[in-house]
């Protein structure tokens, strides 16, 4: 009788887990088909790799969608986000706000958050520049499958948060790329939920 009870509990433990990490997937999926863009205080741009001051294929995307939001009026700043690794000259926040001041966005529309060597260290950062300037609303501009993640952290910042993901780039270019990503996210939206911890350092995830 033990025994089957056992085998009982651990069958719910185990359709359980895959019922949560099923749906989460699927959350991410549909987020990621989203695009909120209403009118908000910032823009938000999650870094990504930069090398020598020049963004990557990955973060270039991202900055070029911000641009488009900002031309539409979506908001009157642009935020950029993102830390300085070991060794590195510029942060990803600095390059990025280096790229859309060379696009035409002029100095004073432009913020640099040059904290975070991942998503939820910079979330945080963010979260208290806008509590010190009084804002509240962002549009949060990173990968489709990133986005509810960041949507979460965001939330957790204090900031009122939408997503407009960009549809460019390496992260969406194949399924297999997007199906990999999904697993990713999935992986990490579920740990920050259930530790209040991130990912740094780990790829796609951080």
């Amino acid at each position: 009788m033990a025994g089957r009870l056992a085998v009982r509990v651990l069958g719910a433990v185990v359709t359980a887990a895959v019922l949560l990490t099923g749906s989460t997937a699927l959350a991410i999926w549909w987020t990621a088909r989203q695009d909120a863009r209403p009118g908000s205080d910032a823009i938000v741009v999650l870094g990504s790799a930069q090398y020598n001051g020049v963004p990557s294929s990955i973060f270039e995307a991202r900055l070029e969608h911000a641009l488009q939001l900002f031309e539409e009026g979506v908001a009157p700043r642009i935020v950029t986000v993102g830390g300085r690794a070991a060794g590195d000259e510029f942060s990803e926040a600095e390059a990025g706000r280096q790229y859309l001041a060379q696009a035409g966005v002029f100095e004073d529309a432009l913020l640099a958050v040059e904290e975070g060597v991942d998503t939820l260290e910079s979330m945080r950062a963010v979260g208290a520049e806008f509590d010190d300037r009084g804002w509240q609303t962002a549009v949060l501009v990173s990968d489709p499958w990133h986005v509810m993640r960041a949507e979460r952290m965001a939330e957790d910042a204090g900031i009122t948060a939408s997503s407009s993901p960009t549809r460019q780039g390496p992260a969406v270019q194949t399924r297999t790329t997007q199906f990999r990503y999904i697993l990713r996210e999935t992986a990490a939206y579920l740990l920050y939920r259930a530790t209040g911890e991130s990912v740094a350092g780990a790829p796609g995830i951080g």
